[in-house]
């Protein structure tokens, strides 16, 4: 098993539950991909380097989680067509 983070930047003119349920959707794709969430970081609303989608501000999420390696792939795959998901990016830890 290998330790991934994935930052997700989502949309910040939706609604409180609204966004809470797109971050539950991802940590339910890591599940459904054999993937175990150990910690999820809630940075809150950032204003963005650029203008995404006519937006320039987003809340900003981090999922660390175990998985093996195809999980990373499977997952930006599911990602990538999910709504109100203006950035996304999986990276693997270092085991330092």
């Amino acid at each position: 098993m290998n330790k991934y983070e994935l930052a997700l930047i989502v949309n910040a003119k939706i609604e409180d539950d609204a966004r809470a349920a797109v971050v539950e959707k991802a940590k339910d794709y890591i599940a459904r991909f054999g993937g175990t969430v150990t910690e999820v970081e809630d940075w809150g609303k950032k204003r963005l380097a650029y203008e995404i989608q006519k937006m320039n501000e987003g809340f900003y999420y981090f999922i660390k989680f175990d998985a093996e390696a195809g999980v990373p792939g499977e997952l930006e795959q599911s990602v990538r067509i999910m709504d109100n998901v203006l950035r996304f990016l999986c990276v693997r830890q270092d085991e330092a």
